[in-house]
């Protein structure tokens, strides 16, 4: 019976199916450092919404409202983030996975500013 005989054939792949390389992960590496307000998604409309929120709090708090919008996978992961959107303050992920309300976010770019 080879049932157990599994374990040997473990093949070693990354999580983004073999599309980093030392490269990209060493831009996504030097992304994470800058200052500022990111939000990590695709783009979808959640990713948006969560943008707009973002924007609103950020003006409401008289701060800078440039936001970058980070779709690239490898930059994305190397936040550590598995589940999108991602709001990210400073080069610190302050959420993830949810869409923020305003009064959310605004509570959130505070706490990591403050």
């Amino acid at each position: 019976m080879g049932l157990f005989g599994k374990k040997n054939d473990e093949r070693k792949t990354c999580c983004c199916a073999g599309s980093c390389t030392p490269e990209a992960m060493a831009g996504a590496e030097a992304a994470k450092k800058s200052m500022g307000v990111k939000v990590l998604g695709s783009g979808c409309a959640k990713c948006n919404a969560l943008e707009a929120a973002a924007r609103e709090a950020l003006e409401e708090l008289g701060m800078d409202t440039t936001i970058d919008h980070v779709t690239d996978f490898a930059q994305i992961a190397a936040y550590g983030v598995m589940s999108t959107p991602a709001l990210v303050v400073d080069g610190k992920v302050v959420s993830y996975g949810k869409v923020l309300k305003k009064e959310e976010a605004k509570a959130l770019i505070e706490k990591a500013r403050g």
